[in-house]
């Protein structure tokens, strides 16, 4: 799938930096078919045996679980990447055979591109997508990034409600949960949008039909692109780093407005991504007002300046979106698109990459962690009406039901407290369970006085204790002088943010920029629950660095 048409498309531009990544030169072959992943190559499908056809099915069904419900296949292509290609006979003859494998297995079978070689046969791309058993559909989760009036919350309006902004932020408003946001026009929390997508690639949002409901998006879409609209002003960089670290996003997407520039807090966004290892993607808006060329000429050196090694990739083709999409993961491909919110032009291209932007961890992954016990990170809670207690945030682990008994905490004395699950609700709609990776809303059905956001919800037989002390090893990226013991700084761990002291460096006196050692935190204030391998992130002014937690002193 990596650049797979541009090897053997005429017009492909000779300077692509993605064809460096192929050992073979000749332009009329892919890398040899990988032994694992989602991606299949068949030289041709035509009139299988029963037994023949069975043994694809097991192939395709092995396929669809290496890529968590979807998978790809390069048609006309044989093992070792030669593209042979097909007549139109036995293209189409092939094409057809895929869609009954697919069929046999409950999937749905959609034509990414098909190109014709120089020696008049084609080659085609599909991609295969089957919804899980337990699932509605296959989500992604995409954090939104950018500096202030970049354009984000009128990008999201414009693709999740179907119609074009007026110049003026109309299609923004419906972003907005505070009158406060809506009177200054800036984003200062965290909103969550939904962007639905048919077997065929069709877009589905607010205007496919007249009062459609967030459910019925839900329930007629195979794949669902949830967005977290995150704050762009400096003032609420908390916020937005809590979106980042606690929300746990597959893909993030840095918008920058062509009038600006990458500037502002744009660099910083990036900066937090890349440590936090979030796969991005960047869109220019207001190309309707400044051509965007010259800010995609900044842009190659914005990214080096960051030290992310990233490929950049303008974006100008379907061909373009599906070779990003398939490179974005594997080869730290930057996609940039241009478009503009208010004539739509470039938003075909953006959706059409949305739709094939590949989910998150693998199936096996995904089901090793349903099978433990749950874990639901709280990063927002408030009371509605005569409901007792409601609590957002994400579950990592395991499967939560209605009716579920669970420990919550650690409160200031780093206990748990009994507590019990009464309602769920996903994208504003009542279900009966979520799963490892999904985020929720969850009713209890008592109300909990000490409650605050980066508490954990556990299971009963778990015996979950907070903590004070906890050691990491860290990579100071930037910082003025050096880190001593006694520093003290706000650290991010997942949806948990507090202030904490360094109590021992253990290698050296001190840390100073673009130094790692292990070290030793305490938090000031309270405890809280955190494990071995969680990703830390340090933030004090303009000192930054980043680590993972190595050992944990529970109380």
């Amino acid at each position: 799938m990596d650049t797979f048409f541009s090897l053997f498309d005429p017009n492909a531009n000779d300077n692509n930096p993605l064809r460096n990544d192929f050992s073979l030169n000749d332009k009329s072959a892919l890398p040899p078919e990988p032994q694992v992943g989602n991606v299949e190559y068949k030289l041709k499908i035509v009139n299988p045996t029963k037994q023949r056809f069975e043994h694809l099915v097991t192939q395709l069904k092995w396929r669809l679980r290496e890529g968590n419900g979807e998978a790809i296949y390069e048609i006309g292509v044989e093992d070792s990447g030669i593209l042979t290609g097909l007549s139109k006979r036995d293209m189409t003859a092939s094409l057809q055979a895929l869609k009954q494998m697919a069929l046999k297995l409950g999937a749905t079978t959609s034509l990414l591109r098909e190109k014709i070689l120089d020696n008049n046969r084609s080659v085609a791309e599909v991609l295969v997508r089957k919804i899980p058993d337990d699932q509605n559909n296959i989500e992604i989760r995409v954090a939104v990034l950018g500096n202030a009036d970049a354009g984000k919350s009128t990008l999201l309006g414009v693709l999740t409600q179907g119609s074009l902004d007026n110049g003026r932020g109309r299609a923004r408003l419906n972003m907005f949960r505070h009158l406060h946001e809506i009177q200054s026009g800036r984003t200062s929390s965290i909103s969550h949008e939904i962007l639905g997508f048919n077997s065929q690639g069709q877009p589905i949002n607010y205007s496919s039909s007249e009062l459609i409901t967030a459910e019925e998006i839900c329930d007629s879409s195979t794949k669902l692109v949830t967005f977290m609209d995150l704050a762009g002003h400096k003032k609420y960089l908390r916020t937005t780093i809590q979106g980042l670290s606690g929300y746990s996003p597959h893909h993030a997407m840095l918008v920058i407005s062509s009038t600006a520039g990458a500037v502002g807090m744009a660099h910083e966004h990036l900066a937090i991504a890349i440590a936090l290892n979030v796969p991005f993607f960047i869109v220019i808006t207001k190309i309707d007002l400044v051509d965007p060329k010259h800010t995609a000429q900044n842009l190659e050196s914005f990214l080096k300046q960051v030290g992310s090694r990233r490929v950049p990739l303008v974006i100008s083709s379907v061909d373009d979106v599906i070779t990003a999409g398939a490179n974005q993961l594997c080869e730290n491909v930057v996609p940039i698109f241009c478009v503009s919110s208010v004539t739509g032009e470039g938003l075909e291209l953006l959706t059409k990459f949305l739709y094939v932007l590949p989910p998150g961890c693998s199936t096996k992954e995904k089901e090793r962690l349903e099978q433990e016990s749950p874990e639901f990170h709280i990063d927002e809670h408030f009371r509605a009406g005569v409901v007792e207690q409601v609590l957002g945030g994400l579950l990592v682990r395991g499967a939560l039901t209605e009716g579920t008994l669970m420990k919550i905490g650690p409160m200031k004395d780093g206990s748990f407290n009994d507590v019990t699950v009464k309602s769920i609700h996903r994208n504003r709609v009542p279900c009966r369970v979520v799963r490892a990776g999904q985020s929720a809303a969850i009713c209890l059905n008592e109300y909990i006085p000490q409650l605050r956001n980066g508490l954990v919800l556990m299971g009963r037989e778990e015996n979950p204790r907070g903590c004070m002390y906890f050691q990491a090893n860290l990579s100071v990226l930037f910082h003025s002088t050096a880190i001593n013991p006694g520093f003290q700084t706000t650290v991010h761990i997942g949806n948990i943010r507090q202030t904490a002291v360094v109590i021992a460096i253990f290698a050296n006196k001190c840390i100073h920029t673009n130094e790692r050692d292990s070290v030793l935190f305490k938090f000031m204030n309270h405890p809280e629950y955190v494990t071995v391998g969680q990703r830390l992130l340090l933030r004090d002014g303009t000192g930054k660095g980043i680590g993972e937690i190595t050992q944990v002193f529970p109380l």
